[in-house]
């Protein structure tokens, strides 16, 4: 078989363990789930009556340009329709974007550890990956842009970032932007954009007004609670939407996901009470971590990564034999932490009950 070289050495995703695997695997009959940064709260009610109304056929191929989610969410963010490009789930927008753009011979730049499938996808595409590596958190714009060359396709930039969910400032991001050469395409995911209550944070809205060679990239499967039916658009001027739209796969979001998307838009109200509710569970996480002494980053996303200074695989094994699935640091390039979902009020104690647990027998030994 004649394989790119280049995959020979990629590993597939890898996804977490279910919450039926930890059951069996300790014997448990309940198990949280905080590892995947999805919406504790589900998704709105709206959603489930759409769902449950649904009647169109399943014989029929979805609508290829996503007309009806195309016009409510233009009218939502007072955008044009050509503004928009949809995937199956950002992720897929971000093959799109790798594979117009990138191939051997050409570069692209990235924060890390950041979200990886910016690198796993320019490898596939054999271009040369210049990863930067963050500064207490944040991305070291100014080394990236100095990383920048005749031969930069893409610059991705991850705001609030995974894992770390600390953010890009207005002012940080205008400085970065006015240095990047016209020429060089600058993708700003914006995954977690919902859950960000920062004064200072950007309108990405006037970003790409602004910046002709910006793309910023939003999912439903966040704060909107629609990760099982993979929904991402991104926005940016009509003539780059144009020149991507192309690549992207025929009929590539369903109709049932097309339905859910338009109807979690007309629910704002559960938005705003699930961004005031992450903001009070972040307090949760913040205050026992000043409590016991551990290093973390304030976060404007709906995790936080604490430094535990320790095996990150050992504390995941503990956590989940207590019932509560988190992500080992070990896993996102950040060893001794743990990356924790935010979750409701009582899933947040319960999970810090555990982590109490954890430090206090760590100190007997």
């Amino acid at each position: 078989m004649k394989w790119k070289e280049q995959i020979l050495t990629l590993k597939a995703y890898q996804p977490g363990r279910t919450t039926d695997q930890v059951k069996k695997a300790y014997g448990l009959s309940d198990v949280v789930k905080l590892a995947s940064n999805e919406n504790p709260f589900g998704s709105s009610e709206k959603v489930k009556e759409c769902i449950r109304t649904y009647a169109d056929s399943f014989a029929i191929y979805p609508d290829g340009y996503t007309t009806g989610l195309r016009t409510e969410l233009a009218h939502f963010l007072n955008v044009s329709e050509k503004q928009l490009i949809f995937g199956n789930g950002s992720d897929e927008i971000i093959m799109m974007i790798s594979r117009a753009m990138l191939e051997p011979g050409k570069n692209t730049i990235m924060p890390t550890p950041s979200f990886p499938q910016y690198r796993h996808n320019a490898i596939v595409e054999g271009a040369e990956v210049r990863e930067i590596e963050l500064v207490n958190g944040a991305h070291d714009l100014d080394k990236m842009a100095q990383s920048i060359d005749e031969n930069t396709a893409i610059v991705w930039l991850c705001s609030p970032n995974n894992p770390t969910g600390v953010y890009i400032t207005d002012v940080q991001l205008r400085g970065f932007l006015d240095r990047v050469p016209e020429g060089v395409f600058v993708v700003l995911d914006e995954a977690y954009y919902e859950y960000v209550t920062a004064d200072d944070y950007y309108n990405a809205l006037d970003i790409i007004k602004e910046y002709s060679n910006v793309i910023v990239l939003r999912t439903f499967s966040k704060v909107y609670g629609l990760a099982a039916f993979r929904v991402g658009y991104g926005m940016a001027n009509e003539s780059l939407i144009a020149q991507l739209d192309p690549v992207r796969e025929p009929f590539n979001v369903n109709s049932l996901a097309q339905k859910a998307a338009g109807a979690a838009i007309g629910d704002q109200e559960f938005i705003d009470n699930c961004r005031a509710a992450n903001k009070e569970g972040l307090e949760q996480f913040y205050a026992f971590c000043q409590e016991n002494g551990l290093s973390y980053y304030p976060s404007e996303a709906n995790f936080i990564l604490i430094d535990f200074n320790c095996d990150s695989n050992e504390l995941f094994e503990y956590l989940m034999s207590k019932g509560y699935i988190v992500r080992s640091g070990a896993a996102l390039g950040i060893p001794g932490t743990v990356r924790v979902t935010v979750g409701s009020t009582e899933q947040n104690n319960g999970v810090l009950n555990a982590m109490k647990s954890f430090l206090a027998e760590t100190v007997k030994r």
